[in-house]
């Protein structure tokens, strides 16, 4: 399965990559590459049974302190 992943994430780079080098979209290129990068991490991850965090857990804080700065910092 890991291979199979690995085949299918090479494909997308070889197939994104070439243009974005050929049109020397280099901002283009780095957005993809971070995403490509984090993308592949997670399901790398997920694959391998790894337990992931929620991220509604990291939004609820980050809600949570921007209301509190709102209403005064109470």
């Amino acid at each position: 399965m890991v291979f199979l992943l690995v085949v299918t994430f090479g494909a997308i780079a070889l197939y994104e990559v070439p243009g974005l080098v050929r049109e020397k979209l280099w901002r283009e290129l780095a957005a993809f590459t971070s995403v490509w990068l984090v993308a592949f991490s997670l399901s790398l991850l997920l694959m391998l049974g790894v337990k992931l965090p929620s991220p509604t857990e990291g939004i609820e804080y980050v809600i949570k302190q921007a209301a509190q700065l709102w209403k005064g910092g109470k």
